[in-house]
C-alpha cells in the first residue's frame, strides 16, 4: 500500500472511531436528557399513546380520554370543561398543559416511577396511570360557576378547619376539550382564545390580584386589637370625621355620609364601612405593624402553592403616613388575590389559625393505592383567639345590620364584609366588588368565601360589594352546608 492510500485508510478509520464513539457517548450519557426533552416528538407519542388518568372531584372524573388518527393515539376529554377549567387547566396534544394536568402529568402518563410494581420493572412493562383527587366540591363549584355567571370575576371557597379548597370559579372560562387534539379546529380554537382580551385562561381566583377595598379592613382591625390600639371591637375609637390625610389637604370621604362614624367602635366601622375609623387606624399603627399583620395572613409571600402557585399579594412598607392611611381601606398600592381574601376571612372563622390552602386531596395509583396524601397544615396562627372570635362578631353584624344584607341565609349564622375598590388613572376604571365571609351551621361546620367582580353590565353607581358578590357568596355558602332556606 502507498503511502497516500494508508493516509486515507487511517484517516477513513478514523472518522469510522469517532462516530462509534459519539454514539456510544449520545446512548450511554445524553439518553435521559434527550428523552427528557420537550423537543423530543417521542415524548408526546408516548403520553397520547394510550388514556390518561384521571382529575376527580367528589368521586366522579373531571377529565377522560378518546381515540384520535395519527401518532397521537389518544386525546384528552372534558366533562363541564368551563366549569372545572381553573381546576383542572388543560392538556393539548399542541400546546402543552397547565395547572394540575401539568404539576401531575408523570402521575396521569403513567410516567411516574412510584407506579411502576416490582414485576413491571422486570417485564418493562408501562404501568397504568393514576389518579389526582381534588378537594373540590361539586355543589360549591357549580354555585359559584353560575352565580359570577356572565360577569368577569373570580370566587373561592375554603374549609377553615383543613383549607380545602371547595370551589374556585374563574370566568369567563373556556372549555380545554376545544383544543385537547390536534385538528385545524383545535388550533383555530386556541387562537381565538389567544385573541381574545378577557383573557379566559387565566385563574383569576389564584393568579389574578386586585385592591381589595374595604375588605382590608378585617386587617386593619385584627392589627389593631393584636397590637392593643383597642382591647374590644365595641371600644369607641378616636376617629375623626371628617379625617384630614395626614401630610395633605384632602378629607377621606365616606361612602354613606350619614354614618354614625365619628369615634365609632369597630364594630360600626365594619357595619358602616367607615373609612376614616380604617385609614386612622392604619396611619396610627404605622405601615410595619399593618404589614406584619397583613403577612400573617399570607401577604408578602411569593411561594404559596396549592399546589397551583397563587401570585403574590402585596401589602407595601415604604409609605409615608397618608399613603399607610389610604392602605388601610384596601386602596393605594395594596394588592390582593381572591384566594387571599378567603384565606383571611378563613383566619377568622377558624379563631385564628390559618390553614395552608390545598386543592388536591391524594393522588392515587388509579385504584385503591395512595401515592401522596395532602394532609391540613397550619399555615400560622394570624391572630388570637380572642380577637378572632370577636371579629367574627363583628361580621355578623355587617350581614344582619350593615352592607352585607344580601349574604344572610335562614338557619345559618353568616358573617361578612363587603368592599368596593377604586382603580384606573383617578379612578377612572369601574369599581371592584367585593365581599368576603364565612358561614356556620348548627353542626359547627364552616365555610370561608371570597369573591370579586371586576366587571359586568351594572351602571358604575350601582356597583357594590353588596349587590354584586354577596349574592354569589351566598350561594357558595349555601351549597357548601346543604341549607334549605
Amino acid at each position: 500500500m502507498n503511502k497516500p492510500v494508508r493516509h486515507v485508510a487511517v484517516f477513513s478509520l478514523l472518522l469510522v472511531l469517532a462516530v462509534l464513539v459519539r454514539a456510544t457517548w449520545i446512548q450511554a450519557a445524553q439518553a435521559g436528557s434527550l428523552d427528557d426533552n420537550p423537543h423530543n416528538p417521542r415524548q408526546a407519542i408516548a403520553a397520547h399513546s394510550r388514556p390518561l388518568g384521571n382529575i376527580l372531584a367528589g368521586g366522579k372524573p373531571l377529565t377522560g380520554s378518546t381515540a384520535t388518527s395519527g401518532d397521537l393515539k389518544y386525546k384528552r376529554t372534558y366533562t363541564d370543561g368551563e366549569l372545572y377549567a381553573p381546576v383542572t387547566g388543560f392538556s393539548s396534544q399542541i400546546y402543552g398543559s397547565t395547572q394540575l394536568e401539568s404539576l401531575y402529568r408523570s402521575v396521569l402518563t403513567g410516567e411516574d416511577d412510584r407506579l411502576r410494581s416490582p414485576s413491571d420493572a422486570i417485564t418493562n412493562k408501562q404501568p397504568d396511570p393514576g389518579d389526582v383527587l381534588t378537594t373540590i366540591d361539586p355543589a360549591v363549584q357549580k354555585a359559584a360557576f353560575e352565580g359570577l355567571g356572565d360577569k368577569t370575576g373570580a370566587a373561592i371557597a375554603l374549609d377553615p378547619a383543613t383549607g380545602a379548597i371547595l370551589g374556585m370559579a374563574s370566568t369567563p372560562s373556556y372549555d380545554p376539550g376545544r383544543f385537547a387534539g390536534s385538528s385545524t379546529a383545535d388550533q383555530k380554537a386556541w387562537e381565538a382564545l389567544e385573541k381574545d382580551k378577557r383573557q379566559p385562561t387565566l385563574n383569576r381566583a389564584l393568579r389574578q390580584t386586585y385592591p381589595p377595598g374595604s375588605t382590608f379592613k378585617l386587617v386593619v382591625a385584627a392589627a389593631a386589637l393584636e397590637n392593643g390600639l383597642y382591647s374590644s371591637v365595641d371600644e369607641a375609637t378616636d376617629s375623626p370625621d371628617p379625617y384630614l390625610l395626614p401630610g395633605t389637604r384632602t378629607y377621606l370621604p365616606n361612602e354613606n355620609t350619614s354614618a354614625p362614624c365619628k369615634n365609632a367602635s369597630i364594630r360600626t366601622a365594619l357595619q358602616y364601612s367607615c373609612n376614616n375609623v380604617f385609614g386612622h387606624l392604619a396611619e396610627r399603627l404605622g405601615a410595619q405593624k399593618v404589614a406584619q399583620q397583613a403577612e400573617k395572613f399570607g401577604f408578602n409571600d411569593g411561594k404559596l402553592d396549592t399546589p397551583v402557585r397563587a401570585a403574590k399579594s402585596l401589602y407595601p412598607t415604604d409609605m409615608n403616613a397618608s399613603q399607610t392611611a389610604l392602605s388601610g381601606i384596601g386602596q393605594f398600592n395594596d394588592q390582593a388575590t381572591p384566594l387571599q381574601m378567603a384565606m383571611v376571612s378563613s383566619a377568622i372563622a377558624n379563631d385564628g389559625k390559618l390553614m395552608t390552602p390545598r386543592l388536591v386531596d391524594r393522588v392515587t395509583d388509579g385504584t385503591s393505592g395512595v401515592l401522596e396524601k395532602s394532609d391540613p397544615k397550619q399555615y400560622g396562627q394570624a391572630m388570637s383567639a380572642d380577637t378572632a372570635r370577636q371579629l367574627k362578631s363583628a361580621m355578623q353584624t355587617v350581614v344582619e345590620q350593615g352592607t352585607g344584607s344580601n349574604a344572610k341565609i335562614d338557619g345559618l349564622t353568616v358573617g361578612g364584609k363587603t368592599g368596593t375598590a377604586q382603580h384606573g388613572v383617578d379612578n377612572s376604571g369601574t369599581p371592584y366588588a367585593w365581599f368576603v365571609s364565612y358561614a356556620q351551621n348548627s353542626q359547627g361546620k364552616q365555610i370561608a368565601v371570597a369573591v370579586v367582580i371586576a366587571d359586568s353590565d351594572a351602571d358604575r353607581s350601582e356597583v357594590s360589594g353588596n349587590g354584586l358578590a354577596a349574592p354569589v357568596a351566598k350561594a357558595m355558602m349555601r351549597a357548601a352546608l346543604a341549607t334549605d332556606s
